[in-house]
């Protein structure tokens, strides 16, 4: 049963995640032939003020 983890930042409507998790969804299932039941997809978005690239906060730039 493969679990996939995808970190963003916060920002995305309803309509892109659903989109992700289905196009994950299906991807993983033909590349490992896991049934499609048993795939979990998780969405961990992050807030701009969390994350630093270069010394800088994303809400900073």
């Amino acid at each position: 049963m493969p679990y996939v983890t995808v970190k963003m930042l916060e920002g995305r409507t309803e309509e892109q995640k659903r989109e992700l998790v289905s196009r994950v969804t299906e991807v993983v299932s033909e590349t490992t032939g896991a049934p499609k039941e048993a795939i979990h997809v998780f969405i961990d978005e992050m807030s701009k003020n969390h994350i630093g690239i270069g010394g800088v906060r994303k809400s900073d730039q």
